[in-house]
């Protein structure tokens, strides 16, 4: 994927929470009984959701971010611009790692993320990450 400059629309951050906090509550959490909800503003505007969803095998456990990357795809694609990740208690709750690098994967250009410290980057919370742009040209090596 390469970045292409697109028009960021505004984030209403207290919509975008609720919208995390409203998709917590469809969380399958009942070994860990720790739901996460998550919710993305797209770079067409749409708001998209997502929740954990745990499984016996824990390895094969869903967390919100997968479940909301698959709701862009299912809602038509685009990028993400702004999200926001809520805890069973609806407060704020920083993506893991792994969650950063999928996020980074479908990041408009300069996607923004509520955090525990405010407002960041993905640049900020993921530097230096390793992305698609560095497999280009590398199909045949």
């Amino acid at each position: 994927m390469t970045e292409k400059a697109t028009a960021s629309p505004a984030v209403d951050w207290a919509g975008l929470t609720d919208a995390a906090r409203a998709a917590l509550t469809h969380a399958y959490v009942p070994y860990s009984k720790y739901p996460v909800g998550a919710a993305a503003l797209t770079d067409d505007g749409r708001i998209i959701s997502g929740c954990n969803v745990e499984n016996a095998s824990y390895g094969l456990t869903l967390c919100a971010e997968c479940a909301l990357v698959s709701s862009l795809h299912m809602t038509g694609g685009g990028l993400l611009a702004a999200f926001v990740c809520v805890d069973g208690a609806g407060e704020i709750l920083m993506p893991c790692g792994r969650c950063r690098q999928l996020l980074y994967e479908f990041r408009a250009p300069n996607m923004q993320l509520m955090t525990v410290s405010g407002i960041r980057t993905m640049d900020e919370v993921l530097p230096d990450a390793f992305g698609p742009q560095h497999l280009e040209g590398q199909e045949n090596a």
